[in-house]
């Protein structure tokens, strides 16, 4: 299918040019979101009539996204969910998710724009790179924790699997006897001499 671009589409071309793409490329999004015509002489026409038009709207757009890029870039987002020991979630982060965490602090972005295409599994720091308008690409920061307590300190640099994060023991601190008994061996002994005293008494009798 070719198609008349009616703005820039990343890795595409640019406004009022002629591409050729696939048939459902262009089907389920390039038409429907109104980012491109059918090319024929009729569209042709219509596109050349209304370029003007196109341009201002298009730089309109464009100075929009923008001003909220300039707020939004770089910003840090916290995104609580249950995860086990090892930090795998019980369940995923997708576009959907993270269109609600931007829309609960006055952020409106669509799915589309969320430039996420495998959802996040595990606890951590995460980028995600928002598409804003076709020359205003941005990237946030999705911190993926337990709690909002657990998100500030994993803010800081701590890793939120490691035991002094889960069970409050500093790992670098243990010492081998925090994993053995030292006097094991020294009961032990006295075990087996007691042991040995009895079987020793019982032969006398």
């Amino acid at each position: 299918m070719e198609v008349i671009l009616l703005e820039r589409v990343a890795k595409l071309g640019q406004m009022g040019e002629i591409v050729k793409v696939r048939d459902g490329f262009g089907r389920n999004y390039l038409l429907p979101l109104g980012k491109a015509l059918r090319s024929n002489a009729a569209n042709k026409a219509r596109f050349e009539g209304q370029r003007a038009s196109l341009e201002a709207r298009n730089l309109e757009r464009k100075g929009e996204a923008q001003t909220v890029a300039d707020v939004l870039d770089g910003k840090s987002f916290i995104v609580v969910r249950a995860a086990g020991e090892t930090g795998q979630l019980y369940g995923s982060v997708a576009a959907r998710d993270v269109v609600e965490v931007l829309a609960a602090e006055g952020f409106n972005v669509g799915r589309s724009q969320v430039d996420l295409n495998t959802p996040i599994k595990r606890i951590g720091l995460h980028e995600v790179v928002l598409h804003l308008h076709a020359e205003v690409e941005i990237k946030v920061e999705l911190n993926v924790a337990r709690t909002a307590e657990e998100a500030g300190r994993q803010s800081k640099g701590e890793s939120l699997t490691s035991a002094d994060a889960i069970y409050g023991i500093d790992e670098d601190a243990l010492r081998p006897e925090d994993f053995f008994d030292p006097d094991a061996d020294d009961r032990d002994d006295r075990d087996d001499r007691r042991s040995r005293n009895d079987d020793a008494g019982s032969d006398d009798e």
